[in-house]
C-alpha cells in the first residue's frame, strides 16, 4: 500500500471510531469521509461496506485492548492488574457505545480467526494469574468474566453512570469476584 493510501486508511479509521462512538453504528459513512477529509469513494476503496469499516474499528480496538492487557500482565500485581483492566474497560465503555455493542457481538463469535480471540486470551491470562495469586475466586472462568464485564459495560452505557455510581457498582462486582 502506498504511503498516502496508508495515511488515508488511518485517517478513515480514526474518523470512523470518533463518528461511531459519538453517534452509534447507525452513523453514515459520509460523515466518516467528511471528518477524515477524504471522498466517500476513498472510504469505500478501503472498506467496501460499512460492515467492513465497523469490523476494522473493532479489530483495532480489540488489538489495543489486548496490548493494554498484556502490559498489565507484565507490570502489575496479578489481582490489581485484573481489577484495573476490568475497571478500565467499564470506564472506557461509557463513551463508546457502538464499540461496546460491536465488541459484545464479536465476543460471542467463537471463530478462531476473530480478533477478539487475542483479547479473550489476554483476559484468560489475567484471570488465571489473579486466581493463582488468590485475588479472584477459583470457580469463575473466562465465560463468566466476559459476561459480567460486557454486562457491566452495557449498564454503564445505558444508565449514563457518574463516577461515584461507577465506583459503587464496581465495588459490588469486585466483591463478587473476590474469594470468600
Amino acid at each position: 500500500m502506498r504511503a498516502d493510501a496508508r495515511r488515508n486508511r488511518a485517517r478513515i479509521l480514526a474518523a470512523a471510531e470518533e463518528v461511531f462512538t459519538a453517534k452509534g453504528s447507525g452513523a453514515s459513512t459520509e460523515e466518516v469521509a467528511r471528518l477524515a477529509g477524504v471522498g466517500i469513494g476513498t472510504v469505500f476503496r478501503h472498506f467496501p461496506t460499512k460492515e467492513d469499516l465497523l469490523k476494522a474499528i473493532v479489530t483495532a480496538s480489540v488489538l489495543r485492548l489486548a496490548e493494554q492487557t498484556q502490559t498489565l500482565l507484565a507490570e502489575g500485581e496479578p489481582q490489581e492488574a485484573f481489577f484495573a483492566f476490568f475497571a478500565g474497560m467499564v470506564e472506557q465503555a461509557a463513551g463508546k457505545k457502538a464499540i461496546v455493542d460491536l465488541l459484545g457481538d464479536a465476543a460471542a463469535d467463537l471463530d478462531s480467526a476473530n480478533p477478539v480471540n487475542a483479547w479473550r486470551q489476554a483476559i484468560e491470562a489475567l484471570l488465571s494469574r489473579a486466581q493463582r495469586f488468590g485475588g479472584v475466586r477459583d470457580d469463575i472462568g473466562p465465560p463468566e468474566v466476559l459476561a459480567v464485564l460486557l454486562g457491566t459495560c452495557q449498564a454503564a452505557l445505558s444508565v449514563g453512570w457518574d463516577d461515584a455510581l461507577q465506583e459503587r457498582v464496581l465495588t459490588i462486582v469486585f466483591d463478587g469476584l473476590r474469594p470468600r
